[in-house]
């Protein structure tokens, strides 16, 4: 554990170059926990290997480093971790809070929602493919910093989830909360898509007696014609654009105002000093295809 008051995290998955939605992301973790003087460290979900672009983890961290996000230790990553996540899982089956599942894909219901048939016994004739954690009927209530009071009930919404995947895989659900409390991160601050897995994290953490971090969900940034900007769109890449230029237009999506005319070194100092959170808008923001294409371009 860390002993710093303030830990966040930045952790992109390297299934492709970074990209603006996700720099606004590392940018909104980067000053939330550098502007309250604590550390920011940056995390490699590298345990999805069919899904994962090689060189592209490389080419973040590079990015993250031109761009001025340069983090407070050693990049931890994920692939290193499988132990850790097969103990967490271990002790989770030892409580009786996870359970072996034969089900597939297909044996879901329409709704998508898990109705527990393997939770008191794997059906006859059928083998073990999965390990699921076991929801109760309570709600999961947090207080989002940016969102404000969520609510949710995980048994309504998606039933006991997969935290070891049929194909021998970790989920991302456990990997992601074993991994916060080894590192000890205290604020989490992601993109609102990732909001609705946040009762799931937190349901993880009580049953594994960890502490629970703040969260804050950013707006997502998305086109004109409604569509997240990710990897899989035709979002150019980054390390297209001029440091300053790059960084100045995640300033100005997450609702700060940065003079023109600064350097990169006074751009992240003008940042840190006048970083504030309750200016970030709530909920998602389109950026006029105009608008992103000149901000990618700009040299």
């Amino acid at each position: 554990m860390n002993p710093v008051a303030v830990v966040g995290r930045f952790a992109p998955s390297p299934t492709g170059d970074l990209h603006f939605g996700s720099l606004v992301a590392a940018v909104g973790s980067y000053l939330e926990a550098k502007s309250a003087g604590g550390i920011w460290l940056l995390r490699i979900e590298d345990i999805d290997p069919p899904r994962e672009v090689e060189g592209s983890a490389g080419r973040i961290i590079d990015d993250l480093n031109r761009l001025g996000m340069v983090a407070d230790g050693p990049v931890l990553y994920q692939s290193s971790r499988l132990k850790a996540y097969q103990d967490a899982a271990d002790l989770l089956l030892e409580k009786g809070l996870a359970y072996p599942c034969a089900c597939s894909r297909k044996d879901l219901p329409e709704s998508g929602v898990y109705p527990g048939t393997c939770r008191s016994g794997i059906p006859t004739g059928k083998t073990p493919r999965s390990i699921r954690f076991i929801v109760d009927d309570v709600p999961c209530v947090f207080n989002d910093k940016l969102q404000g009071l969520v609510s949710e009930s995980p048994a309504d919404t998606c039933g006991d989830f997969i935290i070891k995947r049929a194909d021998g895989l970790f989920a991302y659900q456990l990997a992601v909360v074993v991994d916060d409390h080894f590192q000890g991160v205290t604020q989490v601050v992601r993109g609102a898509d990732l909001l609705d897995s946040s009762c799931r994290q937190i349901c993880l953490q009580h049953a594994l007696g960890f502490n629970l971090p703040d969260y804050m969900h950013l707006p997502l940034v998305v086109s004109e014609d409604g569509k997240k900007l990710g990897k899989r769109t035709r979002t150019d890449p980054v390390k297209h654009q001029e440091p300053v230029a790059a960084v100045g237009q995640a300033l100005q999506f997450l609702g700060q105002n940065p003079p023109q005319g600064l350097s990169l070194d006074a751009l992240w100092n003008w940042a840190l000093e006048h970083w504030d959170s309750d200016a970030i808008p709530r909920f998602r923001t389109i950026l006029p295809d105009s608008a992103l294409s000149s901000a990618l371009h700009r040299t």
